[in-house]
């Protein structure tokens, strides 16, 4: 199912033949380093991961992390959606693109469609944006969203502090 169309992307939801590709992108050092090590070491536990995660978000809340791909070419580049986890009471847009895709206005162009798509679709007054402290990258992404950051917080059962940003419509 298409999610949104951008003048260089299309965000369509994943499925589980999108499995080698949620491989790669969750063991690029980046991901791990940013994000965290999701144990996802096989094609099969790819599977799993879009299972349990993505897939099993599209069900319960009708949205999801989404495939970014290269409107001209079909390329997967990375993954941006919307997220309702259990440990946090608002809803928050989450990205993550390949390293060779960085610096080009992808994941503001994806997390922009995202954000709007909540608003639009599911009628969303606030959406949010965890990321780590360290993380400049993703914080210029959300500062050019116009999500202000609000506070450092740590998510329940995780050791980590984050960085919380919010937008309200």
């Amino acid at each position: 199912m298409i999610v949104a169309e951008t003048e260089r992307l299309v965000l369509r939801h994943l499925t589980l033949n999108d499995a080698p590709f949620i491989l790669e992108l969750l063991n690029e050092p980046s991901f791990i380093r940013f994000i965290g090590d999701r144990g996802v070491k096989t094609v099969q536990d790819a599977r799993q991961y879009l299972l349990k995660g993505p897939i099993a978000s599209y069900v319960r809340f009708g949205f999801g992390l989404n495939l970014a791909f290269l409107r001209e070419t079909g390329d997967p580049i990375g993954i941006c959606g919307l997220l309702k986890r259990e440990t946090l009471s608002d809803v928050d847009v989450g990205f993550a693109f390949l390293p060779a895709h960085w610096r080009k206005g992808y994941a503001v162009e994806g997390a922009r469609a995202c954000v709007e798509h909540g608003r639009d679709a599911f009628s969303l007054t606030r959406i949010v944006a965890i990321t780590s402290p360290d993380n400049e990258a993703s914080i210029k992404v959300l500062e050019k969203l116009g999500l202000k950051f609000e506070a450092v917080i740590r998510l329940e059962g995780d050791p980590k502090e984050v960085k919380l940003f919010g937008i309200t419509f």
